[in-house]
């Protein structure tokens, strides 16, 4: 039997124990004012490529803030938002084109918002949001589907955390980003997971 290096022995035993969370109930979460953990939080929107496959990106660097109370759902208040400049599809030409101006346009139109109105509470751990967003210098009605991820203290951040996953649709060329449809699809399927720290 190969035998372990004492030094690889040391440094394991100074490591932190690193042990997932214990499962809490929605009605658990801890009350009060969040803030999006940006680093672990992200979005993804997909469309379909001409009918022959779907495709997809991402964008990183949310920031904003939720105002959370379990006890009352329908008090929640959720205001975030997404640099356009993130836009990533692993593409750096395709990258480029959706920034400029016959897409998305980041120099005119650096962010993408998100602001809740209504929140209904649909299941033990799901919701549906409400509330606008606004793209492209329009703003329009979108609901998302909410489901509660998980929250407890972050180990690493000490912070306590809460996170959801979220899903919903929008018609681009309702926002004037119109190139390219049909063949492009006007349907823009959204997925977003979101990490939020308590700041208060």
């Amino acid at each position: 039997m190969k035998s372990i290096p004492l030094a690889a022995l040391m440094l394991a035993a100074s490591l932190p124990a690193l042990a997932v969370a214990a499962p809490v109930a929605p009605q658990a979460v801890e009350a009060g004012t969040y803030k999006v953990e940006t680093h672990h939080t992200l979005a993804e929107f997909t469309v379909n490529h001409f009918g022959f496959n779907d495709f997809f990106g991402v964008i990183p660097g949310a920031t904003g803030t939720l105002v959370l109370d379990p006890k009352a759902i329908a008090n929640t208040k959720l205001d975030v938002s997404l640099p356009v400049a993130g836009i990533s599809t692993t593409n750096a030409t395709l990258d480029g084109e959706l920034k400029s101006a016959d897409w998305f346009d980041a120099a005119q139109y650096p962010a993408i918002r998100f602001v809740s109105q209504t929140v209904v509470q649909t299941g033990p751990r799901t919701a549906r949001i409400s509330g606008t967003i606004t793209l492209h210098g329009v703003t329009k009605p979108l609901t998302l589907d909410a489901t509660f991820g998980g929250a407890g203290v972050n180990m690493m951040s000490k912070a306590y955390t809460v996170g959801f996953t979220a899903t919903g649709t929008l018609k681009r060329s309702e926002f004037g980003v119109s190139k390219y449809v049909p063949a492009v699809s006007d349907e823009v399927r959204l997925k977003i997971s979101a990490a939020f720290e308590k700041s208060n």
